[in-house]
């Protein structure tokens, strides 16, 4: 599905623009462990903060969709470095990790309306105490 391989080839760019135009203006952001943030701007704020606590790559990646593609998943390794301490969160001092985790995504219209992230989080921990 190629709006969810553009999606994905932004993020691994670091491409927070090229991200945000595959999503609807009014995108429904699942974030693991957090709650739902409604919007653009929103979606934003979360990828910028991301960006400055990790540097992540995704790869050995799946992606899957029902027959009209108006829903996706995408299954993936997260191979990541946590650079700055995310509050809450054990502290950084540039540890590595790889993690597997997986996205699902309502489609609308040929953009992005719902992403929903998943990872284990215990699993990301562990790696990074």
């Amino acid at each position: 599905m190629d709006v969810i391989k553009r999606y994905f080839a932004a993020f691994n760019a670091g491409d927070v623009a090229g991200m945000l135009a595959e999503l609807c203006d009014d995108v429904a952001h699942h974030v693991n462990e957090g709650r739902v943030r409604q919007g653009k701007a929103l979606f934003e704020a979360f990828c910028v903060h991301m960006n400055d606590s990790y540097a992540e790559q995704l790869t050995d990646m799946v992606v899957m969709s029902n027959d009209d593609q108006s829903r996706a998943c995408a299954e993936y390794i997260v191979n990541g470095t946590y650079l700055k301490t995310d509050a809450g969160l054990p502290e950084a001092h540039g540890q590595s990790y790889r993690l597997p985790a997986g996205s699902f995504f309502d489609v609308r219209d040929g953009k992005i309306a719902r992403v929903t992230t998943y990872y284990n989080l215990a699993d990301w921990t562990a790696q990074v105490t």
